[in-house]
């Protein structure tokens, strides 16, 4: 356990802190977390005595909800901050429960708008004038305010409809001394308890002060909401709104208003030809291409971001929070959905250790047959109440318990896939996300290399071999001199060692030809790879090509006879 005094220290240096401290305290108290803090020794740093009497009064009513309750409860009463921590928090089924997650699914980001006055504030520091003459019209009263901005309908002076986004005053402090204390806490847990051990609460804190900055920052929103344009000039009946950069700044979003159908209202859907079967299933192919293929996807894609225009065309909304994935991670997913959707738990658990960081390898044996039970279980079910999101937070929960920690980028996905899946049970309790999404990750699994990707790979591939036969030399001529300094004299005597010592010489032989054979492979595949560039040069470039072919495989030809000589002669003596 480390210094105790640590802590303390720390919480002093924040004196100027200390009120917000002691009101973080009293809240957190009067929903039933006194015990805990009393253990940690909170009290004593922050209020110099045992408890807040008064928060205390009202902890024995809050004791009897459950412990999601009562966390959902704090950050609505901790204000904007806490609100957002616990949407994102809400988004890690791998660390919390589905009772904990869903009820901060329940956090209400509502909260009072803040005034017209510190609107056009706002907005004449960001943008550089009035509301009134930047704008032909701009609505005094909010269309709705959220924990870090509210939106305001306007029109351009050329007639075009936009909602402007403007951020809360005072907010981007408030946010900072809120994490500010939010890593004291988690510093003092880690000093105080074995409960960070298992948890990496400071990478966690460090995740949530990211996503807070991104969201903070408008012209974040403004590029992906570009970058999701260009992905989606391909994908038919798919779009999101214009940004409008003139007036657009870190503290100020300015988008097209868009007006449309809500994709929960199936009646209106209806009466305007849309079929709600059709629609589900494009709106999943969607996000499945945004995940798998394009590696940069909508997060958040709930009932409320997403806007259906009359001829059917999918608006996405709200573009603060999305994912990136690499194209190797695209891969290692689409391997795993697949293993999901055949029952396939050894894929299933292969991908899991690929995507994230196993301290324990010993323990795959028992994580893969965790997972096996839990696709047993889970492809037993009806297709209807199979839902794909479900299944991949529970493998993420096995995974945590085995010690395999996983990117939260990958926990953002199953979130958005148990979203997904809600809205298609809206449209059409028949589709299923797994049905739908199997076809689409098989193709993307084996998507094959383009020629430009393989020369790459294989370019790489011949660097790094060359630098280990470049630094084999100087690594054998250290460990020589190391071993003549300290004048090493071991000597060994095993019963059966020249036994073990022609078995090992046997076993190099093969080793030596396996790597001969890849780097002649490699140096053939090269060649080709030349030589399909240079098709329909000038017949003197195929010459040389050809000539090069067939000297490279000359060579190659002599090193493996003389390879294989060498290999029979070994086993002769």
């Amino acid at each position: 356990m480390k210094q105790k005094s640590f802590s303390g220290l720390r919480f002093l240096r924040r004196r100027h802190h200390l009120k917000r401290y002691r009101q973080i305290i009293s809240v957190l108290t009067k929903n039933g977390f006194g015990l805990l803090l009393a253990q940690l020794g909170v009290y004593r740093h922050v209020f110099w005595r045992r408890r807040p009497q008064a928060a205390e009064a009202e902890a024995s009513a809050a004791a009897r909800l459950s412990l999601g309750a009562r966390l959902r409860r704090s950050c609505e009463q901790l204000g904007p901050t806490f609100v957002k921590i616990g949407q994102i928090l809400s988004t890690r089924p791998d660390m919390l429960s589905p009772q904990v997650t869903g009820e901060l699914e329940k956090l209400q980001d509502a909260v009072h708008p803040f005034s017209y006055a510190e609107v056009c504030q706002v907005i004449r520091e960001e943008v550089g004038d009035e509301p009134g003459q930047l704008f032909a019209s701009f609505a005094r009263e909010p269309l709705a305010a959220a924990s870090l901005s509210q939106v305001h309908k306007a029109r351009l002076q050329s007639g075009q409809e936009v909602a402007v986004k403007v951020q809360r005053p005072n907010i981007q402090a408030q946010v900072a001394v809120d994490l500010e204390i939010l890593r004291d806490l988690v510093h003092f847990i880690v000093h105080h308890t074995r409960y960070a051990e298992r948890y990496d609460l400071v990478g966690m804190v460090s995740e949530l002060e990211e996503s807070l900055q991104r969201e903070l920052d408008f012209t974040r929103e403004g590029e992906h909401a570009d970058r999701f344009r260009k992905n989606l000039a391909a994908v038919e009946k798919a779009a999101v709104p214009d940004i409008y950069w003139v007036y657009t700044t870190p503290r100020v979003l300015t988008m097209a208003l868009v007006s449309g159908l809500r994709v929960t209202n199936r009646q209106a859907l209806e009466d305007a030809g849309i079929n709600g079967s059709e629609l589900g299933i494009r709106l999943a192919r969607v996000l499945i291409r945004q995940v798998l293929q394009d590696g940069f996807y909508h997060a958040d894609p709930h009932p409320g971001n997403l806007s259906i225009q009359p001829d059917g065309t999918i608006v996405f909304l709200d573009l603060g929070m999305v994912g990136q994935l690499s194209r190797a991670r695209q891969k290692t997913l689409s391997r795993m959905f697949v293993g999901i959707a055949t029952q396939d738990s050894h894929q299933v658990v292969m991908a899991v250790a690929d995507l994230g960081t196993m301290q324990q390898r010993s323990s795959l044996r028992r994580f893969e047959q965790e997972v096996d039970k839990l696709l047993e279980h889970y492809l037993s079910l009806p297709i209807n109440e199979l839902d794909v999101g479900d299944v991949l937070a529970h493998i993420f929960q096995l995974a945590y318990r085995y010690r395999v920690t996983i990117p939260g980028e990958m926990t953002m996905i199953a979130k958005m896939l148990i979203t997904l899946q809600g809205v298609l049970d809206q449209l059409d309790p028949s589709l299923n996300l797994l049905t739908i999404m199997k076809p689409m990750a098989s193709r993307l699994m084996w998507r094959a290399e383009t020629i430009e990707d393989f020369g790459h790979g294989l370019q790489r591939g011949v660097f790094e071999y060359g630098e280990l036969l470049r630094q084999t030399p100087s690594f054998l001529l250290n460990m020589q001199r190391k071993l003549e300094d300290d004048d090493y004299n071991l000597q060994l005597g095993i019963k059966g060692m020249d036994k073990l010592q022609k078995q090992l010489d046997r076993t190099t032989n093969r080793l030596s030809f396996s790597i001969i054979l890849l780097a002649v492979s490699m140096i053939i595949a090269g060649i080709i790879i030349g030589t399909s560039f240079s098709a329909g040069s000038s017949s003197a470039i195929n010459l040389i090509n050809d000539l090069a072919l067939r000297v490279g495989l000359g060579v190659a030809g002599v090193i493996l006879i003389g390879l294989i000589i060498s290999m029979f002669r070994s086993r002769r003596s």
